[in-house]
């Protein structure tokens, strides 16, 4: 299976991702912002945490209008899988593959540190290798990481079981505890926690490597 992963200028997870992709089986290209076309084959792209464009605007908007982004998209439409983490949730929420915002923690504090998460739904590639209700242990760090939609896109996420992750101790505000969602097709993935942080023993968890792990397996099965 083959992984693109993006970097912005302000990207800072980038390698971080790099490596946690190839410790799960992948082979991966980096891809600068200004390329406006994938590598051919691609299975999946990563756009990873950091700060792209300083955060100017609001958090992702111009990485959203980067050349890139359009591949991206077109990627995503034609049924690729996308990963975006952290900074990449908010940059592909702007891109419109998944609903809701990402808004200034409640706190209006940065907040840095390893978060326990449920596990809501295994029906996706990325959570396939937990159990429903499990909780894993796997770090945040962001200053915009309260995820807010209107009535109606919550109630739609949670008929149709696309609330994939959330909070058991809400670090930022998120509506419903959401630490991460799914498209409707379940390829797309926003999640603001890191799991490249949490992919190696020394990490001190490597309940991120499972997932990495599951979407491997999930995608040779898809």
């Amino acid at each position: 299976m083959k992984a693109a992963v993006i970097t912005f200028p302000g990207s800072n997870c980038d390698r971080d991702l790099v490596v946690a992709f190839e410790g799960a089986g992948f082979q991966v290209t980096r891809i600068w912002h200004k390329d406006a076309e994938l590598p051919a084959g691609v299975d999946v792209v990563g756009v990873p945490g950091g700060f792209s464009y300083g955060d100017y605007l609001r958090c992702g908007a111009i990485a959203a209008k980067s050349p890139v982004g359009g591949a991206i998209v077109k990627h995503a439409q034609r049924g690729g899988y996308v990963l975006g983490i952290c900074n990449g949730f908010q940059v592909i929420t702007e891109m419109g593959l998944l609903p809701g915002v990402l808004m200034r923690n409640a706190t209006l504090r940065f907040v840095c540190r390893t978060v326990t998460l449920n596990v809501v739904t295994t029906d996706s590639a990325y959570t396939s290798t937990f159990a429903k209700g499990q909780q894993i242990r796997i770090p945040v760090a962001h200053h915009d990481g309260n995820y807010t939609i209107d009535a109606d896109g919550l109630k739609r996420l949670q008929d149709e079981d696309r609330i994939a992750l959330t909070y058991a101790d809400n670090p930022n505000g998120s509506m419903a505890d959401i630490a991460g969602i799914l498209s409707e097709n379940r390829r797309v993935f926003g999640l603001m926690p890191h799991p490249e942080r949490a992919a190696e023993a020394l990490h001190g968890s490597v309940d991120g490597a499972a997932m990495f792990a599951g979407l491997m397996g999930g995608m040779a099965l898809a």
